[in-house]
């Protein structure tokens, strides 16, 4: 885990990451649903999960709401902050248990998709509270199954990007000694 304080090296290795985890936050949102509305694979999260293994919960939740915030404004939506913020915050304290709990006995790709699980079930029960409207929750096993797909590329992307990544270049790029795999 990474250094308690904020460099400047870190908030620019924060910066870079909360604005990658945008960028894709809007070009996804360019395209349509994946085959339930409103459904999408959820990419910018990798960035989160990646701030995440790299230093630790505050700086991935941190991305999180940056990213989540401004991605509704500059998208056009502000409701969606609703169902992203709250997505992705229990999303991020679920990975966080995980990682620091549970990890190394379960992979990295597991703790993306039970993430990425949590993530869309929140999403779907959020909307199903805000429009009272129980017969949503017949979506659930959908979006968790999405949920699941979506979540086992993104982990295995970021387990990829710890493990192809010589520490000697984490370290030069972000400071921290030991990412975790």
């Amino acid at each position: 885990m990474g250094e308690k304080r904020f460099t400047a090296k870190k908030l620019a290795t924060l910066g870079v990451l909360t604005a990658l985890s945008l960028i894709t936050f809007l070009i996804e949102n360019l395209f349509p649903p994946l085959i339930i509305p409103g459904a999408k694979l959820g990419l910018a999260n990798a960035f989160s999960f990646i701030a995440l293994v790299m230093y630790s919960p505050l700086e991935a939740f941190i991305i999180v709401g940056v990213r989540t915030i401004l991605g509704a404004v500059f998208a056009g939506n502000l409701s969606a902050v609703l169902y992203s913020f709250t997505g992705g915050i229990v999303s991020m304290a679920v990975s966080s248990v995980l990682t620091y709990c549970v990890h190394p006995k379960i992979s990295l790709i597991c703790v993306s998709v039970v993430a990425a699980a949590f993530h869309n079930f929140t999403q779907n029960a959020v909307f199903v509270l805000l429009s009272s409207t129980p017969m949503a929750f017949y979506y659930a096993p959908y979006l968790i199954l999405l949920g699941v797909l979506s979540g086992a590329f993104i982990g295995a992307a970021v387990t990829l990007i710890v493990k192809r990544v010589p520490a000697k270049v984490f370290m030069r790029v972000t400071g921290v000694k030991n990412v975790k795999e």
